[in-house]
């Protein structure tokens, strides 16, 4: 996907320089790309559908509803409800280094088909049905399905084939898809002693926390807490949160890893491994890598020399 910018710059017209805007249409989306070509600040943009935003190129500063203000780079998104102001700052835009983001509306009518539809498949009787992608802001980091979906989504909105609109439908299902569940998974943490305490989805993440250093914690565990069989919890639990049981144990395992080596300056890489409840230090050098792209070892040795 390194040229799916491509067909866009062939085919576009500049008529101004801050915020100029490109559309392209599908059934029930539109795909707006806009560039900005000089420094800039508070240019409001507002769209009466609920959008998702994504840079594409360069940096803006954004200043939403509920939100602080933050910086925004390419790879990350933001969920915005309709008719709520965008305003943005644009500090290093340039003609030869211009900054460009994408819009994009989809009908609400459809948004809510395949919401309803998600919460059908992940509810637990009254529980965990009421997921939505369109009521506050949110801004997402660190989304690599997100990130993937949003460049294949500008590929093709641009290439005008005879299939583009087959191809963007299931691709904007899956998209919705991956928002519910981060919406779904940053809730179920965030509200983790309030709401969604109770839930047994809640119930589990809230056990995992407190126990996420025992070694013998397994999914037949989690399951029998949730009071479901392991098959049925595995999968209620990956199709709500996006990812499976053991994912999510992982990658907490080792965000408290990277605590550990942070504070002991010259402990052993195995002693983190068991300390952060892995069975492995092999297994634990492979997840390190897998979520930091970097072992364990290089990740100690970057930490000690910035704390000299």
């Amino acid at each position: 996907m390194r040229n799916y910018l491509e067909n866009h710059k062939k085919n576009r017209k500049l008529t101004t320089l801050v915020e100029n805007r490109t559309i392209y249409n599908s059934n029930y989306a539109e795909l707006n790309i806009f560039e900005t070509h000089e420094t800039s600040e508070k240019v409001i943009l507002k769209f009466d559908t609920p959008i998702i935003a994504s840079m594409l190129t360069g940096k803006k500063i954004m200043h939403l509803k509920g939100m602080s203000s933050f910086d925004f780079f390419p790879g990350e998104s933001v969920v915005i409800p309709a008719n709520e102001d965008l305003i943005i700052d644009f500090p290093i835009a340039t003609k030869l280094d211009p900054t460009q983001c994408l819009a994009l509306t989809i009908d609400p009518d459809k948004i809510k088909e395949i919401a309803f539809n998600f919460n059908h498949a992940v509810a637990i009787e009254n529980e965990n049905n009421n997921w939505s992608i369109d009521k506050i802001s949110s801004h997402l980091k660190n989304q690599k399905e997100v990130d993937f979906l949003i460049k294949r989504l500008v590929h093709t909105f641009t290439n005008d084939s005879t299939s583009k609109d087959m191809l963007v439908d299931i691709m904007i299902q899956e998209l919705i898809v991956r928002l519910l569940q981060t919406k779904a998974k940053q809730s179920i943490l965030e509200n983790i002693n309030n709401i969604f305490s109770d839930t047994r989805i809640g119930t589990v993440i809230k056990f995992i926390n407190k126990n996420l250093t025992d070694r013998k914690l397994t999914v037949e565990i989690l399951a029998d807490k949730a009071h479901m069989s392991a098959s049925h919890f595995h999968k209620k639990f990956k199709d709500t949160l996006g990812i499976s049981p053991i994912e999510y144990i992982n990658s907490e395992r080792i965000k408290f890893s990277k605590k550990i080596i942070a504070q002991e300056k010259n402990i052993l890489v195995a002693d983190v491994a068991f300390k952060s409840g892995f069975n492995s230090v092999s297994y634990f050098n492979r997840q390190f890598k897998k979520q930091e792209l970097i072992k364990p070892s290089q990740y100690r040795k970057i930490i000690n020399q910035t704390n000299k």
